[in-house]
Parts: C-alpha cells; structure tokens; sequence
C-alpha cells in the first residue's frame, strides 16, 4: 500500500475536457501522472465513486470551497480521481461546477487506484472495485501527506485537513 515518502504510481488517467485549447482536444485527454506531478506539489483527493451522496455533497464541495486558500499555500493543482470513466467525470465536474478549481480524473479501470493499494472491493453493493476514500498532498510526485479514511467515514481526508498540511510544509 502506498505509503508517506513514496513515489506516486505512474500511469495515466483520463480528463474530459469541455473547451478546447491550452493544447487539450475536445473529450476524454490522457493525462500522464508522471509529467503531471513533475515539478508541482498537488492536493489529492480520492472517493468511490462520481455523483454519489458524500462525495458530492461534502468531499468535492469541500475542496471548490478551499481551492483558493490551497494554492496560496503552494497547492499548484487540486485532482479529484474516481473509478469512473471520463464522460461521467465530466459531466459530474459540470455539475459541481469545479473548472479552474479541481481537476476530475477518471481512473476507470482501476489501474492507478490497484497501483496505490487503496481499492474498496464494493462488489457487493453492485458497484464494483472502487477507491478507498484518501487524500494525499504530493510535491514532485512523493507523497507527503496521506489521510485514508476508515470504512464509511469522512473525517480525514477533507480539504481543511489537506489545507493544514499543506500550510504546514
């Protein structure tokens, strides 16, 4: 499982992009973590799942609250990643209204989120392999920070906990 001191897992993530341009296509655009994360120190934010009641209501909500004051303490990106696909990220980022505040990253095969460590086997519940509830503060790609939630809690992984740390470094 991933761990404070790690490298972030590479791979790729999928970003629906609504407008063209600053040389992103129209739809779904790969985004490479690797180059990503090079050079920047980037909030994290992962959840079950897009549209779901916590998620959307406090989690996402949360970090479009403190987007500002995260980036004035040296937050260069806010990413929210999901086990969803890109539509649905996008469309859920139209609904929360976050552009220019939170990147919607769809991991919608689980790769990354099977990278971490940190899945939520939610099979059960007709929902399939998911990502745990986290977040983790990220400066040149290391993990600095990392907050992972106990089974159906939201209570460590909120933006004024990640604002705290961040202000902290």
């Amino acid at each position: 499982m991933l761990k404070i001191g790690d490298q972030v897992p590479t791979g790729t993530l999928q970003e629906f992009i609504e407008v063209e341009g600053n040389g992103c296509s129209l739809g779904p655009n790969a985004v490479d973590i690797a180059g990503a994360v090079a050079g920047k120190t980037i909030a994290v934010f992962a959840l079950p799942g897009a549209f779901t009641p916590t998620c959307s209501a406090q989690h996402v909500p949360g970090y479009i609250a403190q987007a500002d004051a995260l980036k004035a303490a040296g937050v260069d990106e806010i990413w929210c990643v999901s086990v969803n696909d890109a539509f649905v990220m996008g469309a859920w980022a139209r609904e929360q209204k976050t552009a220019d505040k939170v990147r919607m990253l769809a991991d919608g095969s689980a790769d990354f989120t099977k990278a971490t460590g940190l899945t939520l086997d939610l099979l059960s519940r007709g929902m399939g392999l998911r990502s745990q509830r986290y977040s983790m503060l990220l400066v040149n790609g290391q993990v600095k920070t990392l907050n992972i939630e106990a089974p159906g809690k939201f209570e460590v992984s909120d933006a004024t906990t990640m604002l705290a740390q961040a202000q902290a470094l």
